[in-house]
Protein backbone atom coordinates (compact mmCIF):
# COMPACT_ATOMS: atom_id res chain seq x y z
CA UNK A 1 0.00 0.00 0.00
CA UNK A 2 1.50 3.16 -1.01
CA UNK A 3 2.34 6.31 0.67
CA UNK A 4 -0.43 8.52 -0.67
CA UNK A 5 -3.09 6.12 0.30
CA UNK A 6 -1.77 4.98 3.48
CA UNK A 7 -1.31 8.72 4.87
CA UNK A 8 -2.74 11.50 2.87
CA UNK A 9 -5.85 10.13 1.02
CA UNK A 10 -7.87 11.56 3.72
CA UNK A 11 -10.93 8.86 3.60
CA UNK A 12 -12.05 5.31 3.48
CA UNK A 13 -11.01 3.95 -0.04
CA UNK A 14 -12.80 0.69 -1.70
CA UNK A 15 -12.00 -0.86 -5.15
CA UNK A 16 -11.46 -4.61 -6.74
CA UNK A 17 -7.87 -5.88 -7.00
CA UNK A 18 -7.97 -7.25 -10.47
CA UNK A 19 -4.49 -8.15 -10.19
CA UNK A 20 -4.18 -9.85 -7.31
CA UNK A 21 -8.36 -11.55 -8.65
CA UNK A 22 -6.60 -12.88 -11.86
CA UNK A 23 -2.97 -13.94 -9.98
CA UNK A 24 -5.18 -16.20 -6.63
CA UNK A 25 -8.12 -16.67 -8.75
CA UNK A 26 -10.50 -15.76 -5.93
CA UNK A 27 -11.73 -12.23 -5.78
CA UNK A 28 -10.32 -9.75 -3.83
CA UNK A 29 -11.09 -6.43 -2.72
CA UNK A 30 -9.01 -3.84 -1.09
CA UNK A 31 -10.12 -1.50 1.68
CA UNK A 32 -8.31 1.56 3.14
CA UNK A 33 -8.10 3.79 5.52
CA UNK A 34 -5.79 6.50 6.00
CA UNK A 35 -4.03 8.03 8.73
CA UNK A 36 -5.51 10.83 7.82
CA UNK A 37 -9.15 9.93 7.28
CA UNK A 38 -10.65 9.95 10.96
CA UNK A 39 -12.88 7.06 9.57
CA UNK A 40 -15.58 5.68 12.07
CA UNK A 41 -15.48 1.95 12.38
CA UNK A 42 -19.19 1.64 11.51
CA UNK A 43 -18.04 3.03 7.82
CA UNK A 44 -15.45 0.18 7.64
CA UNK A 45 -17.62 -2.54 8.70
CA UNK A 46 -20.64 -1.19 6.40
CA UNK A 47 -17.87 -1.06 3.47
CA UNK A 48 -16.83 -4.63 4.55
CA UNK A 49 -20.27 -5.33 4.77
CA UNK A 50 -21.09 -4.17 1.17
CA UNK A 51 -18.16 -6.05 -0.42
CA UNK A 52 -19.04 -9.51 -2.07
CA UNK A 53 -15.83 -10.28 -2.78
CA UNK A 54 -13.97 -13.57 -1.89
CA UNK A 55 -11.84 -11.51 0.36
CA UNK A 56 -11.45 -8.05 1.49
CA UNK A 57 -7.95 -6.90 2.32
CA UNK A 58 -8.18 -4.16 5.11
CA UNK A 59 -5.87 -2.31 5.73
CA UNK A 60 -6.14 0.68 8.50
CA UNK A 61 -3.96 2.99 11.18
CA UNK A 62 -2.93 0.50 14.22
CA UNK A 63 -3.93 2.96 16.48
CA UNK A 64 -7.56 1.80 16.49
CA UNK A 65 -7.07 -1.16 18.66
CA UNK A 66 -10.29 -1.93 19.58
CA UNK A 67 -11.54 -2.61 15.73
CA UNK A 68 -10.29 -5.79 15.30
CA UNK A 69 -12.50 -7.39 17.93
CA UNK A 70 -15.44 -6.09 15.68
CA UNK A 71 -14.54 -7.24 12.50
CA UNK A 72 -13.58 -11.08 13.71
CA UNK A 73 -17.33 -10.68 15.11
CA UNK A 74 -19.28 -10.12 11.92
CA UNK A 75 -20.12 -12.54 9.04
CA UNK A 76 -16.79 -13.13 7.50
CA UNK A 77 -13.60 -15.18 9.23
CA UNK A 78 -10.70 -12.48 9.99
CA UNK A 79 -7.24 -13.05 9.59
CA UNK A 80 -4.00 -10.52 10.70
CA UNK A 81 -1.93 -10.49 8.33
CA UNK A 82 0.62 -8.57 10.23
CA UNK A 83 1.35 -5.12 10.04
CA UNK A 84 2.70 -2.13 7.44
CA UNK A 85 5.24 0.34 9.00
CA UNK A 86 6.30 3.62 7.09
CA UNK A 87 9.25 5.51 7.69
CA UNK A 88 10.44 8.85 6.27
CA UNK A 89 13.77 10.16 5.62
CA UNK A 90 14.42 14.16 4.23
CA UNK A 91 16.71 13.72 1.20
CA UNK A 92 19.86 15.09 1.81
CA UNK A 93 20.11 14.26 5.06
CA UNK A 94 21.33 10.43 4.86
CA UNK A 95 24.26 8.80 6.65
CA UNK A 96 26.02 7.80 3.56
CA UNK A 97 28.53 5.25 3.47
CA UNK A 98 32.00 5.72 1.75
CA UNK A 99 31.91 5.25 -1.59
CA UNK A 100 33.12 1.98 -2.60
CA UNK A 101 35.67 1.45 -5.23
CA UNK A 102 35.17 0.02 -8.73
CA UNK A 103 31.39 -0.09 -7.65
CA UNK A 104 28.51 1.98 -9.35
CA UNK A 105 24.86 2.75 -8.48
CA UNK A 106 22.78 4.76 -10.28
CA UNK A 107 19.04 5.01 -11.76
CA UNK A 108 18.27 3.06 -15.32
CA UNK A 109 16.11 3.46 -17.52
CA UNK A 110 15.48 -0.31 -18.60
CA UNK A 111 16.43 -3.68 -17.27
CA UNK A 112 15.92 -7.21 -18.75
CA UNK A 113 12.78 -8.44 -17.50
CA UNK A 114 14.24 -11.80 -17.27
CA UNK A 115 16.80 -10.53 -15.02
CA UNK A 116 14.25 -8.56 -13.19
CA UNK A 117 12.35 -11.77 -12.25
CA UNK A 118 15.74 -13.28 -10.98
CA UNK A 119 16.53 -10.69 -9.01
CA UNK A 120 13.31 -10.27 -7.25
CA UNK A 121 12.75 -13.83 -7.10
CA UNK A 122 16.48 -13.94 -5.17
CA UNK A 123 15.43 -11.63 -2.95
CA UNK A 124 12.11 -11.18 -1.70
CA UNK A 125 11.46 -15.22 -2.21
CA UNK A 126 11.50 -15.77 1.70
CA UNK A 127 10.01 -12.47 2.09
CA UNK A 128 7.06 -13.21 4.95
CA UNK A 129 4.66 -10.82 3.08
CA UNK A 130 0.47 -10.36 4.30
CA UNK A 131 -0.30 -13.14 1.34
CA UNK A 132 1.58 -16.05 3.91
CA UNK A 133 -1.44 -15.34 6.33
CA UNK A 134 -4.00 -16.70 4.48
CA UNK A 135 -4.27 -20.35 2.77
CA UNK A 136 -6.37 -19.28 -0.09
CA UNK A 137 -3.26 -17.41 -1.50
CA UNK A 138 -0.42 -19.54 -2.67
CA UNK A 139 2.93 -17.88 -2.12
CA UNK A 140 4.54 -19.20 -5.11
CA UNK A 141 1.83 -16.95 -7.21
CA UNK A 142 2.02 -14.04 -4.54
CA UNK A 143 5.94 -13.74 -5.69
CA UNK A 144 4.94 -13.93 -9.19
CA UNK A 145 3.16 -10.74 -8.43
CA UNK A 146 6.36 -9.13 -6.49
CA UNK A 147 7.85 -9.78 -9.90
CA UNK A 148 5.10 -8.64 -11.96
CA UNK A 149 5.18 -5.52 -10.04
CA UNK A 150 8.34 -5.10 -10.17
CA UNK A 151 8.69 -5.12 -14.16
CA UNK A 152 5.75 -2.53 -14.41
CA UNK A 153 7.17 0.17 -11.78
CA UNK A 154 10.78 -0.10 -13.95
CA UNK A 155 8.84 0.22 -17.45
CA UNK A 156 6.99 3.25 -16.27
CA UNK A 157 10.21 4.54 -14.33
CA UNK A 158 13.14 3.05 -14.39
CA UNK A 159 15.18 1.51 -11.39
CA UNK A 160 18.50 2.42 -9.01
CA UNK A 161 20.97 -0.34 -9.48
CA UNK A 162 24.08 -1.31 -7.79
CA UNK A 163 26.62 -2.94 -9.93
CA UNK A 164 29.90 -4.23 -8.78
CA UNK A 165 33.09 -4.04 -10.66
CA UNK A 166 32.00 -6.65 -12.86
CA UNK A 167 28.87 -4.73 -13.70
CA UNK A 168 26.85 -7.55 -11.98
CA UNK A 169 23.44 -5.98 -10.41
CA UNK A 170 23.87 -6.48 -6.37
CA UNK A 171 21.43 -4.51 -5.40
CA UNK A 172 17.74 -3.28 -7.26
CA UNK A 173 15.36 -0.45 -6.11
CA UNK A 174 12.39 0.53 -7.42
CA UNK A 175 10.82 3.70 -7.08
CA UNK A 176 7.79 6.12 -7.27
CA UNK A 177 8.25 9.53 -8.23
CA UNK A 178 6.00 12.08 -6.81
CA UNK A 179 5.78 15.87 -6.80
CA UNK A 180 6.11 15.73 -2.90
CA UNK A 181 8.34 12.62 -2.15
CA UNK A 182 10.30 9.59 -3.07
CA UNK A 183 8.38 6.34 -2.39
CA UNK A 184 11.13 3.21 -2.14
CA UNK A 185 9.06 0.12 -3.48
CA UNK A 186 10.71 -3.50 -3.93
CA UNK A 187 14.50 -2.37 -2.59
CA UNK A 188 16.99 -5.59 -1.65
CA UNK A 189 20.28 -6.50 -1.97
CA UNK A 190 21.12 -10.34 -3.51
CA UNK A 191 21.98 -12.84 -1.36
CA UNK A 192 25.54 -13.63 -1.75
CA UNK A 193 25.88 -9.85 -1.09
CA UNK A 194 23.78 -9.61 2.07
CA UNK A 195 25.50 -8.52 5.51
CA UNK A 196 28.09 -6.50 3.26
CA UNK A 197 26.98 -3.03 3.57
CA UNK A 198 25.68 -2.99 0.71
CA UNK A 199 22.33 -1.82 1.49
CA UNK A 200 23.20 1.56 2.13
CA UNK A 201 25.02 2.35 -1.07
CA UNK A 202 21.86 1.22 -2.19
CA UNK A 203 19.57 3.91 -0.45
CA UNK A 204 22.56 6.60 -0.96
CA UNK A 205 21.88 6.26 -4.90
CA UNK A 206 18.19 6.18 -3.92
CA UNK A 207 18.15 9.49 -2.42
CA UNK A 208 20.81 11.04 -5.42
CA UNK A 209 18.39 9.92 -7.61
CA UNK A 210 14.92 11.45 -6.28
CA UNK A 211 13.78 14.41 -7.38
CA UNK A 212 11.30 15.51 -3.93
CA UNK A 213 12.21 16.32 -1.21
CA UNK A 214 11.80 13.25 0.56
CA UNK A 215 11.96 9.86 0.80
CA UNK A 216 9.42 6.76 1.88
CA UNK A 217 9.57 3.24 2.46
CA UNK A 218 7.43 0.73 4.25
CA UNK A 219 7.91 -2.67 4.86
CA UNK A 220 5.81 -5.56 7.33
CA UNK A 221 5.61 -5.25 11.05
CA UNK A 222 8.29 -8.67 11.45
CA UNK A 223 10.75 -7.59 9.02
CA UNK A 224 13.19 -5.47 11.70
CA UNK A 225 16.59 -6.35 9.94
CA UNK A 226 15.74 -4.03 7.30
CA UNK A 227 14.13 -1.72 9.69
CA UNK A 228 17.02 -1.47 11.50
CA UNK A 229 19.34 -0.75 8.05
CA UNK A 230 16.54 2.30 7.69
CA UNK A 231 16.89 3.33 11.01
CA UNK A 232 21.06 3.35 10.56
CA UNK A 233 20.87 5.38 7.34
CA UNK A 234 18.56 8.02 9.18
CA UNK A 235 15.03 6.91 8.54
CA UNK A 236 12.59 7.55 11.07
CA UNK A 237 9.48 5.51 11.50
CA UNK A 238 6.44 7.82 11.04
CA UNK A 239 3.18 5.30 10.91
CA UNK A 240 1.79 1.90 11.29
CA UNK A 241 -1.17 -0.02 9.62
CA UNK A 242 -2.63 -3.19 10.17
CA UNK A 243 -3.85 -6.11 7.39
CA UNK A 244 -6.49 -8.04 7.88
CA UNK A 245 -7.91 -10.50 5.71
CA UNK A 246 -11.78 -10.78 6.18
CA UNK A 247 -12.71 -14.10 4.17
CA UNK A 248 -16.10 -15.14 2.78
CA UNK A 249 -17.15 -18.50 5.25
CA UNK A 250 -18.23 -19.82 2.02
CA UNK A 251 -14.69 -19.89 0.88
CA UNK A 252 -12.75 -23.28 2.51
CA UNK A 253 -9.39 -22.80 3.43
Amino acid sequence: MGWYDALEAGELTSSPSEYETKRFGVSVDRVSVSASAGTPLEEVLAAVDKSTADVVVLRYPAREISWFAALAAGRRTAILADSLVYWSLPVGKGRRPAPLAGFNAGLESSIDDDLVDDLVGDIFGDYGNHYCANPLFDRALALAGYQEWARRSIAAEGAVVLRGPDRRVLALATVDQQESWTEIELAGVVPAEQGRGRYAHLLAAVEDASTARRLVISTQGHNTGVQRAWARYGFEPVHTLLTVHLVNNTESF
